[in-house]
């Protein structure tokens, strides 16, 4: 089942991070770094969004030089880390440096924290496993849980919507 809303004006992907583009674990390293998993999969969508036109980023609450680097070595051009529980205000700082307005952007999270942008956000999706009160105020709801693909269910959602998802697939196959 899609989403009940129209998701042919959406130009930018903005994902939480733990608990979306990761299963929300944290591993604190005995140097007191940290680790986190991506997948991959939700990483090749993001990649699918770039070559389609549009744009990615991150909005986390907490900071992570893993994040930092995963964003970088994907080429997402939003990334907003360390905003606490302050999404809402980085939220508005976004839309005004990216010139677009709240309905032009899809949003995935997965816990109370990410409910003032998904309620402001033209395409407000959570992954499988997120928070039931979350899961209950969105638009759409990925098989996936976070971590585990729920991120690329969210690109090739916008992409088959504005005809992009084959013609990036077909680019594959040549």
């Amino acid at each position: 089942m899609g989403p009940i809303v129209d998701t042919s004006g959406i130009r930018l992907l903005i994902l939480d991070v733990d608990g979306v583009l990761t299963d929300g674990d944290i591993i604190v390293n005995h140097d007191g770094s940290e680790s986190k998993r991506f997948n991959i999969r939700d990483g090749t969508g993001i990649v699918w969004a770039h070559r389609a036109g549009l744009k990615t980023g991150v909005l986390s609450g907490r900071s992570s030089t893993a994040m930092a680097l995963r964003a970088a070595e994907l080429g997402m051009s939003v990334v907003r880390q360390g905003v606490g529980v302050t999404k809402q205000e980085a939220f508005a700082e976004i839309l005004r440096e990216q010139g677009l307005t709240a309905a032009e952007v899809a949003y995935m999270g997965d816990d109370v924290l990410d409910l003032p942008v998904l309620r402001q956000a033209g395409l407000a999706a959570a992954p499988a496993d997120a928070a039931e009160h979350v899961k209950r105020r969105v638009h759409w709801v990925s098989a996936a849980n976070g971590g585990r693909g729920a991120a690329r269910q969210l690109v090739e959602l916008v992409l088959d919507a504005q005809g992009l998802l084959a013609p990036t697939i077909a680019a594959f196959e040549e």
